[in-house]
């Protein structure tokens, strides 16, 4: 035990909790561990200054858990932030920080743009969608489209039980995946119900594996 760091035992600790919370901690100061989750980054970086008016300044100017909802104005995607401080022998030393993704009710169907105009499609006939040309395409049973919103702004209007994120550009509907390959690096490739691929990459492969349980 004398020889675990601090950071090592956080990274630990971080393993009780889902991949998709945020924790960071800090002392009096400045942060001094930080592990994103794959929904959310605020881009802590260990070092960076406890900023005035944040959560953990607040928690600790208070010496008392604070809660809040941050709206997506600040960081592009909404979240739910918690900030607990912490005491040894009755003395201020730091902060615990969680970042929880705050999932919207999304409506049941997606509305695509087509040549012609637009057409709303069902969440369960969405196969999945990618980021491409500065543009979200989603890809349905029967056709494929485009929508405006990013694919960061579906990730958070999609239903969880369904719709998974497997790569920086892609979003797939699990219940329209035929088959999953091991792929090189760790990663994977997903066939997919209408016989196209769909890449896993290595940074995603790791938290996918985890909600899909194999």
């Amino acid at each position: 035990m004398k020889d675990l760091s601090i950071v090592g035992l956080l990274d630990v600790i971080g393993e009780l909790f889902s991949d998709e919370i945020s924790i960071a901690v800090s002392d009096k100061e400045n942060y001094i561990y930080y592990r994103p989750s794959k929904r959310i980054d605020l881009k802590i970086t260990p070092g960076d200054p406890v900023v005035e008016g944040t959560l953990a300044y607040k928690a600790m100017s208070g010496k008392q858990k604070v809660s809040k909802f941050i709206d997506r104005e600040l960081f592009g995607v909404p979240y739910h932030g918690m900030a607990v401080p912490f005491q040894h022998k009755g003395e201020l030393e730091g902060c615990v920080l969680a970042i929880y993704p705050a999932f919207t009710e999304g409506k049941s169907v997606v509305t695509i743009k087509t040549q012609d105009g637009w057409i709303p499609i069902s969440f369960s006939d969405v196969i999945y969608l990618e980021a491409k040309d500065r543009k979200t395409h989603i890809v349905t049973k029967t056709f494929s489209g485009t929508h405006t919103s990013s694919l960061q702004d579906f990730e958070y209007r999609l239903p969880r039980q369904s719709f998974i994120r497997c790569h920086r550009s892609f979003i797939v509907n699990v219940h329209h995946i035929k088959e999953i390959y091991p792929d090189t690096h760790s990663t994977f490739l997903l066939a997919m119900e209408n016989g196209e691929k769909v890449s896993v990459s290595q940074s995603y492969s790791s938290y996918f594996r985890k909600l899909l349980g194999f």
